[in-house]
């Protein structure tokens, strides 16, 4: 690989693990390098729901969300067939799209003093001595003393996450609509959580008068469905009455969703003894959290502020911020794995929805208890 310079510090991935990082690490007086492979904001795959928790994180890193236009959401529905059960939130949350959080970030880290380079795709990380050769795409590698890997639910081929997690036999699908006012406003200051055999949707409110709607289903669901958006989303429709009422006369705003899949839901970095310090794994490259529980985006900030605050007073411990964070994040983790395991059942959802319906408040209980504190491990 030909090095054209070195670094002392590069955050590989701008969404919000890379950006708050370098935010936080630019504020204590350090210079970090963000390489962001987009050229642009984009969306990307995420409910993009906003827990309290991912507001305080935001609020100190001097993030309005109110000023982007995000939308209030203080209640949670869990629907299955024609069956709804409400309940309010415990905190009010907001629903913004990754790519006005994305960029708000960004924009705040390259004002603390990061530099933001757009357009770079990292292709491999490997470890050097006492630093770390970076391979880019089409351009020249860098040398850095510390990485901080913030690439999101992708990976780099050299640092892959391990198979075998839960999340493997799922596929995403995102999009966006405007929805018929009536609907719209059925809809607005909650969250719904749509169960159906062989996943589950949620459905809310962003910016701009549009309305997420991002879903997780198995595999061999899309298989049987015939292995097109088109033909799964017609079989969902189907699925759920709820859906096909929300949605009725409601326009895409998107050519095509977007897509993902082997996303290992469930995993968490354990930290051993051989792992080299310098390399900090942020956001779901330290550990990933079913989508419908709604706290992705609060892990990534969290797992940000503690390795930032890891590196400020440790330096490259790597290991030990590893540590920290697998306590932090590891049960709120598992029991959304567990959760999500038990929904998957015909028996399950069942359950859930007669649990829901005789104590509503086992909804907010959920929400809790797979909430991650703020101020945990400072």
């Amino acid at each position: 690989m030909r090095t054209t310079r070195e670094e002392d510090i590069v955050v590989v991935g701008g969404g919000p693990a890379g950006a708050a990082c370098a935010c936080l690490l630019a504020s204590n007086g350090f210079s970090p390098l963000v390489l962001e492979r987009e050229t642009e904001p984009r969306h990307k795959i995420c409910g993009e729901f906003i827990s309290i928790e991912a507001q305080g994180i935001l609020a100190a890193l001097g993030v309005d969300l109110r000023n982007l236009g995000g939308a209030a959401i203080g209640a949670v529905r869990l629907v299955f067939k024609h069956e709804i059960v409400e309940a309010s939130l415990p905190f009010e949350g907001i629903g913004l799209t990754r790519r006005a959080l994305d960029e708000a970030l960004l924009r705040q880290a390259e004002a603390s003093g990061a530099r933001i380079r757009r357009g770079t795709t990292v292709s491999g990380i490997a470890p050097n001595d006492a630093a770390f050769d970076i391979s880019l795409r089409d351009e020249p590698g860098l040398r850095a003393g510390t990485v901080f890997l913030a690439t999101g639910k992708h990976d780099l081929r050299s640092l892959k996450r391990p198979s075998g997690s839960s999340g493997e036999d799922l596929i995403g699908f995102k999009t966006y609509w405007t929805m018929e006012p009536t609907q719209r406003a059925a809809l607005e200051h909650a969250v719904e959580v749509i169960l159906f055999q062989g996943g589950y949707a949620g459905l809310q409110c962003v910016e701009d008068s549009l309305v997420n709607l991002c879903l997780l289903v198995k595999r061999p669901v899309f298989e049987a469905a015939g292995r097109t958006w088109e033909k799964l989303f017609d079989h969902l429709l189907c699925e759920s009455p709820h859906l096909r009422r929300r949605l009725n006369g409601a326009e895409p705003t998107l050519p095509r969703p977007l897509t993902i899949a082997n996303v290992p839901y469930g995993f968490v970095h354990r930290s051993d003894a051989d792992e080299t310090e310098g390399l900090f794994r942020l956001g779901d490259q330290m550990g990933v959290i079913p989508s419908f529980c709604g706290d992705g985006v609060a892990m990534a900030l969290h797992t940000a502020r503690l390795a930032a605050l890891t590196y400020v007073k440790r330096g490259r411990a790597a290991s030990a911020y590893h540590t920290l964070a697998r306590a932090d994040i590891g049960r709120p983790i598992t029991i959304a794995s567990l959760l999500y395991d038990f929904g998957s059942m015909r028996f399950g959802r069942s359950a859930l929805m007669a649990a829901s319906r005789l104590y509503p408040g086992i909804l907010q209980t959920i929400a809790s208890m797979t909430r991650i504190q703020s101020t945990a491990a400072f």
